[in-house]
């Protein structure tokens, strides 16, 4: 079984065991829980993952769309349990072309949702449930309210339907977009819920696949999923985050 290699939750850099209790730290984020990701998406892989997460939720869109895959997941979590799943499924769509949706559900304080989102801080702050949200999805039978977050990797045109900008507010305030590079044009949408007493973000890229959530949209946890994640279609290249 492919094994699940470890680095930090908040940045891309590896992480280290230290000290005699065999803990875990980043060289800019000091001790850390790991984050546990494949080096290919696979389903034995995405086994390894589940049985890292040990009942933590898992979610992925469901149905999946045809043509769509899972193309990155990962796991936060130590031997004490897990803190944060992620999961990545990518595929066509007819108005954005390639679409990644980015899925994370988390723990207060974890920071994995706003690493991928590109925002300041570990978790969302009074964004998320400040005045109506953009989006609604179900997990279940539950309904999920989502509300806007600004990501500094976007520039300032309004998020639809809302009159957010994204130049609003970033890491260091409104974003100088030609200086990021960015070119007047959008990179990712994010959107933040609540789920079970977790953080629930997801993350569209291009930022414009927003629109692809409806009030038909599910996430199911797949954790429990059994014998029909054999079905489940697995490829890359990995996502963007």
């Amino acid at each position: 079984m492919p094994p699940l290699a470890p680095g930090c939750p908040r940045c891309p850099t590896p992480v280290a065991r230290v000290g005699e209790g065999g803990s875990w730290a980043c060289p800019d984020h000091g001790p850390v829980r790991p984050l546990w990701r494949p080096a290919q998406p696979s389903y034995d892989g995405f086994v390894a993952h589940l049985d890292q997460a040990d009942g933590f939720p898992t979610y992925l869109p469901w149905p999946l769309r045809p043509g769509w895959e899972v193309t990155d997941f990962a796991v936060v979590g130590d031997d004490r349990g897990a803190t944060a799943t992620l999961t990545c499924v990518s595929g066509p769509s007819e108005l954005d072309g390639p679409v990644d949706v980015l899925v994370v559900a988390e723990e207060a304080g974890v920071g994995l949702g706003a690493r991928c989102a590109g925002t300041s801080g570990a978790d969302p702050g009074t964004e998320a449930g400040d005045g109506p949200p953009a989006a609604r999805l179900r997990i279940g039978s539950q309904p999920v309210p989502l509300w806007p977050v600004a990501s500094w990797h976007t520039t300032g045109e309004p998020f639809p339907g809302t009159g957010w900008s994204a130049t609003d507010g970033g890491p260091d305030g409104p974003v100088d977009t030609a200086a990021a590079g960015l070119n007047g044009e959008w990179d990712r949408s994010v959107v933040v819920g609540e789920a079970a007493g977790r953080w629930l973000w997801l993350v569209l890229r291009p930022a414009s696949a927003i629109l692809l959530l409806n009030d038909e949209w599910q996430l199911r946890d797949v954790s429990g999923l059994g014998m029909a994640l054999v079905e489940v279609p697995f490829g890359g290249p990995h996502g963007t985050w």
